[in-house]
């Protein structure tokens, strides 16, 4: 009892000391606030009202009447840097960096701005150099990730799989898909320069990083071929199917063509067959319509579309049927059709695209880094009506 009566004494001193507390941090806040110049608070104004041309005449004031202040100087060079005033915003980064009294803490954040000016000015030599300046500081990480995309757009792919697996050790986040991407950017340099031996262990490289990786099975097997070995190539090519069966269609015709090399082409046609079964693609339709048009007939081809088409009906799937019809139909009902058949033909040229997962961006060919967000593996091997079809 006399424990409990305790701690109701206690309680209005507790509050006491609570109060004092919340006045000092009032009289502290409302101190600081009126320390600051009126400007400060009119360019906030001015960013919040989404007014970026008049926060900077506003900072810009500031800065000339009190020229130590180091945030102002980072928020008016990034304003720069948004609006596209590179040299502007250089020039503000470069000020701060000639300050001898700089504290060490704002040093490193102006190098690290001064690299991001670089970087959207597209002198990605300066760039680098500031962001090396930052290894091992606390803007490691971030500088690392840019020093990364420096190397991505200038394709120099040996320091690209540095940076990565600096980034990865320093626990920054996995990279073995890019850098599996990476190894197959140089095997395919080494390919169509004709050096296929020199192109196999990069790609063995490329998948001790990432097994599943696609893109280096696909290459693998255009190694085997480029040194004339059709059987093992087609061996490589089937294990598409075990990394991710969507992906089937992008190794349909290098796996009917390698089929009909080796004197086997039904054997092609069938395993073509069976994936289309097991996973439906326009891509992969295509080729299969084309194989079994020249092997078995028109007929043949006709009852492919339309089984297919019935399966997952597209509007895609209904241009094949078309140009499957008009193969077996009499001259008087051909000019109607075809009528019917370009203007279905031209709208789903709209729908026969690839989109980005990342960005969106939309491209006719397949890619395996997005040319709008520059990311990896971001593009679905459908296109974008089988994708509306399928959710």
């Amino acid at each position: 009892m006399e424990f409990e009566i305790w701690w109701l004494l206690g309680i209005p001193v507790f509050f006491g000391l609570g109060w004092i507390a919340a006045r000092v941090d009032i009289n502290q806040l409302i101190s600081e606030s009126r320390s600051l110049p009126r400007g400060y608070f009119k360019g906030l104004n001015f960013l919040l009202n989404e007014q970026p041309d008049k926060a900077i005449d506003a900072f810009i004031e500031i800065v000339k009447l009190d020229p130590e202040t180091a945030e102002l100087h980072f928020a008016l060079g990034n304003l720069f840097r948004r609006r596209g005033e590179t040299e502007r915003a250089i020039r503000v980064h470069q000020n701060l960096l000639a300050r001898p009294d700089l504290a060490q803490e704002h040093r490193l954040h102006a190098q690290y701005e001064l690299g991001q000016d670089y970087l959207k000015a597209g002198l990605l030599d300066r760039a680098e150099e500031s962001f090396n300046l930052l290894a091992g500081s606390q803007y490691g990480a971030q500088a690392g990730r840019a020093l990364l995309e420096i190397y991505q757009r200038e394709k120099e792919w040996l320091r690209a799989i540095e940076a990565a697996q600096t980034l990865q050790q320093s626990g920054a986040g996995g990279r073995q898909k890019e850098i599996a991407q990476f190894y197959c950017e140089l095997a395919q340099d080494e390919l169509v320069d004709g050096h296929p031996e020199a192109a196999m262990s990069l790609l063995e490289k490329a998948l001790s990083n990432d097994r599943n990786s696609v893109r280096a099975t696909m290459l693998l097997g255009d190694v085997h071929l480029a040194q004339g070995d059709v059987e093992a190539a087609l061996q490589v090519w089937r294990r598409v199917e075990q990394q991710s069966v969507p992906h089937v269609a992008l190794v349909a015709q290098r796996l009917m063509d390698g089929y009909r090399a080796v004197g086997r082409p039904h054997e092609g046609v069938s395993l073509l067959r069976s994936y289309l079964a097991e996973a439906s693609s326009i891509d992969l339709l295509e080729v299969v319509f084309k194989a079994v048009l020249e092997l078995d007939g028109v007929e043949a081809t006709n009852q492919l579309v339309s089984d297919e088409l019935r399966r997952t009906p597209t509007l895609l799937g209904l241009d094949k049927l078309l140009e499957a019809r008009l193969m077996k139909i009499t001259p008087e009902m051909h000019t109607e059709l075809s009528v019917v058949k370009n203007l279905v033909h031209g709208y789903t040229q709209k729908l026969a695209r690839y989109q980005c997962s990342h960005c969106g961006f939309k491209a006719r060919q397949f890619y395996w880094q997005c040319p709008g967000c520059s990311r990896w593996e971001t593009y679905p091997p459908r296109r974008t009506e089988e994708l509306n079809v399928m959710n």
